[in-house]
């Protein structure tokens, strides 16, 4: 089993039991982002949970699906916005990523693995749950962090420091 296989292995193990309902109180911190303490607690409890990236298939052509005389290619998804900046997407449930595609495949991860994946996939931003409840975007700031594998906490009532997470 080469390295890529046994990365897969992992993820279907770990997340053998989740059926991609959201965490409510992850979808209730993202609902309560109101100023500075309330967006980081936010990301804070992203940090807790596991988000799922849509990875789609790349269209032929015509846009009628996949080519059938080739293999298909799955993509994860970015989006441009009006300001310029790439955002790849990622969803706190299944519900989130049918609500914005149907034919999005949902691939489950942490928020660390999903931030590594938006400087691969040249994006300057991440996108929770764009098509809602409620979108939130985390910026370089902290994705920097995130990628690195440390973890947003709330050391006491809006103070918050990094967690280092073994790998």
């Amino acid at each position: 089993m080469n390295d890529t296989q046994r990365r897969l292995a992992d993820v279907g193990r770990r997340w053998a039991d989740d059926h991609g309902d959201p965490d409510k109180s992850v979808r209730a911190a993202l609902a309560g982002v109101r100023d500075a303490v309330s967006y980081l607690r936010a990301v804070a409890a992203l940090c807790a949970s596991r988000l799922l990236l849509p990875i789609i298939a790349d269209r032929d052509d015509a846009g009628g699906g996949p080519d059938p005389d080739r293999h298909a290619e799955m993509a994860a998804v970015s989006l441009r916005g009006a300001d310029g900046r790439l955002a790849l997407l990622a969803f706190t449930g299944v519900d989130a990523v049918t609500a914005w595609n149907r034919d999005a495949r949902p691939v489950p991860g942490t928020l660390d693995d999903v931030a590594a994946t938006v400087a691969e996939a040249g994006s300057d931003v991440l996108l929770i749950d764009v098509a809602g409840p409620s979108p939130l975007e985390i910026g370089p700031d902290l994705l920097e962090h995130l990628a690195a594998g440390r973890r947003l906490v709330e050391l006491s009532p809006g103070e918050f420091g990094w967690l280092a997470v073994p790998r």
